[in-house]
């Protein structure tokens, strides 16, 4: 030991006792005093010179006072000591040292680091700058190396990091952070991983310990998460949330260079009816192939993706006039027109497009959108396998169209509805046998609106379902509440809409209404189209017959418009035909000719038939002719507000 006078801070006795290595060091790296434990661990004897900087890094220890450190001990390279040093004194340091083994202290140190990071450590490994001296076999593993391998190659082999760079910022100059890195196994594959240094610096000769854990599953995840954000899983094509982005981007670049910009939407035509047919797997493999399809024309100036459900998204970029733009979606609709092979089927479908242009039609990605969408409405409504440019006329007549929705949706909660009823005459005893229910919207501004005019509405957005059932259980309610009042007991026959007929539960319907208005079924007639009757036979013909075992009675509107076969008309349990007005025109032979047949054919089948639209003396006189058993029409009444019908029923 050193001459220097020194006092012990503790007595001896207590110092040779204690199972820790303690040595005292003065400034100079001078050994002062110390315990048989530290002179054994350092294998410090009388031969040994009397210093601690032959064996350890004492600049280190003085610059970071109270501090732990992981040092190789210098005359003993397989050695690694944990040394805290304490000034203990204005020039005297107490060191307190225990040997570090990896086997012995994995499972402290991950402790510590886990108490840092609040997460499950998964691997260790002990390096000197760049040589690894040690590691526990989970690392090992982490890397597909043995751990007799691992020692073989050096950090930078390990980190996808070249240069390391960031390993050099991110962990040595801030240990108390972890760092994401990406590594590299053995098989040259990658791996994400987390790297925390417990302790941590990269002044003098110092073993840094780091905790390496495996992140792959939750990096995958997140860019899984990022995936499903910005591209749609089916088509592999990027979603509307991506094409807005990109949108967004072009329309500023645009603005900058003053030039146009095209945005298409396209909708696959029939895609619904295919999809119902042949299933939805056979429905995503179709969408697949369109997606496919659409990518082909993928150019640096377009930006193709899928808005949702068949409908697809295109941005083009620098476009020089309408006729650029139109020109695209001319090239889609040819491309289109070839049949799309889906195992053993070959599927002939076609696209309607609409087109806005910026700044034309908008300076927003939703005007964009939104006005190409309108553009397309229109002509898939028209012709389909089309395309359609934007016009500001488009745009007010959806304005219209959603003015009205929404007014439709009040008038139906502020019972702004009323029906109207029309008599129905028998041409053979002249009475009123029935009347029809006839829908009528009295507008709190507007006054009456015509029904052809928001009717088709309320069919597409499907506000003739809640309608409708008003409709019947009125017509019901009013028909029962007649009864009740002494009248001669009539049919009220009320129209019903496809999308009403074509509800699972519309029989359940019928029979609540009448159990609830307390009408009988026989006094009930529903009227159904030509059209809609022809459709779906083996649905409809179900519901039919369970409408009549019921005791409700079915009629066909409109008949000699549609498409009829007499085998249907054999079949289906229908009480009555009505002649479409369209016919009552007496000055066409044809029409005449045409009302006669259908005449003749109801009573063969043991139908009646009665004609609507009458409105002259001379139609009457050819249906009573042709024992025509029934017919309405404004000759005899035009449809009524129930109060003014009370006369008609008094006449009986």
């Amino acid at each position: 030991m050193s001459n220097e006078q020194f006092n012990l801070p503790i007595h001896r006795k207590v110092l040779t006792i204690l199972k820790e290595a303690i040595l005292f060091v003065n400034e100079n790296g001078g050994i002062l005093d110390g315990n048989e434990a530290a002179f054994t661990l350092l294998k410090i004897n009388d031969s040994h010179p009397l210093s601690i900087v032959d064996i350890l890094d004492l600049n280190l220890l003085k610059d970071h006072n109270d501090t732990h450190f992981i040092m190789e001990q210098k005359n003993n390279h397989n050695k690694l000591i944990e040394v805290k040093s304490i000034l203990i004194d204005g020039n005297v340091y107490c060191l307190i040292m225990s040997e570090l083994s990896l086997q012995d202290r994995t499972d402290e140190v991950k402790k510590y680091i886990n108490q840092l990071i609040h997460s499950s450590a998964e691997g260790v490994v002990m390096y000197d700058d760049e040589k690894i001296i040690d590691c526990d076999m989970t690392f090992a593993n982490m890397f597909d190396y043995s751990q007799q391998e691992i020692k073989d190659i050096t950090i930078s082999q390990l980190i996808e990091d070249p240069n390391n760079s960031t390993v050099d910022k991110e962990i040595h100059q801030h240990p108390e952070n972890s760092c994401q890195l990406v590594g590299r196994r053995k098989d040259g594959s990658k791996i994400f991983i987390e790297v925390m240094e417990h302790p941590s610096n990269n002044q003098g000769n110092i073993v840094q310990v780091a905790l390496i854990r495996d992140v792959t599953e939750r990096v995958e995840n997140e860019r899984r998460i990022e995936f499903m954000a910005y591209y749609d899983e089916l088509t592999d094509l990027p979603n509307r949330n991506f094409f807005n982005k990109v949108l967004q981007e072009a329309i500023e670049e645009a603005k900058t260079s003053n030039e146009w910009l095209a945005v298409y939407f396209i909708d696959v035509d029939y895609f619904k009816e295919i999809n119902d047919t042949l299933g939805y797997a056979f429905g995503d493999e179709l969408l697949k192939a369109c997606g496919e399809r659409l990518k082909s024309f993928l150019q640096i100036d377009t930006f193709i993706a899928r808005m949702s459900g068949d409908e697809f998204l295109i941005l083009q970029r620098h476009t020089n006039d309408e006729d650029d733009a139109v020109n695209l979606a001319e090239n889609l609709i040819s491309e289109f027109e070839k049949p799309i092979k889906i195992d053993d089927y070959e599927v002939f479908t076609s696209i309607s497009i609409g087109i806005s242009i910026y700044p034309k039609n908008g300076g927003t990605p939703n005007d964009l959108i939104k006005h190409a969408d309108s553009a397309m409405y229109v002509i898939k409504e028209k012709h389909r396998n089309n395309y359609n440019l934007f016009e500001s006329s488009i745009s007010e007549n959806f304005k219209t169209m959603l003015t009205m929705e929404r007014e439709l949706r009040k008038a139906l909660k502020e019972g702004q509805f009323e029906v109207h009823y029309q008599p129905q005459k028998s041409l053979h005893s002249k009475e009123i046998v029935g009347f029809e229910a006839l829908l009528r919207w009295s507008h709190p501004v507007k006054g009456y609106i015509p029904p052809d005019d928001f009717i088709p509405l309320a069919e597409k957005t499907g506000l003739i379902i809640d309608i409708g059932d008003w409709v019947l259980k009125e017509a019901c309610r009013q028909n029962k509440a007649w009864q009740d009042k002494g009248y001669q007991p009539i049919i009220v026959s009320v129209n019903l809409s496809a999308k009403q007929f074509h509800q699972k539960n519309l029989v359940e319907k019928v029979e609540q209404i009448l159990e609830s208005t307390g009408l009988e079924p026989c006094y009930l007639e529903l009227e159904i189209t030509e059209s809609m009757a022809m459709t779906n036979e083996e649905s409809i013909l179900k519901t039919m017959n369970r409408l009549r075992k019921f005791g409700v009675l079915v009629s066909i509107d409109d008949f000699g418009t549609g498409y009829s076969s007499l085998k249907y008309l054999s079949i289906f349990p229908i009480t009555k035909l009505k002649i479409d007005k369209m016919f009552m025109d007496e000055n066409q032979k044809q029409n005449q000719a045409i009302v006669k047949s259908i005449i003749h054919m109801s009573h063969s089948l043991n139908m009646k038939v009665i004609a609507e639209g009458v409105e002259t003396i001379e139609q009457l006189t050819f249906l009573e002719n042709e024992k025509c058993d029934e017919m309405q029409g404004f000759y005899y009444s035009k449809p009524l507000p129930p109060e003014q019908l009370t006369e008609l029923f008094q006449t009986v």
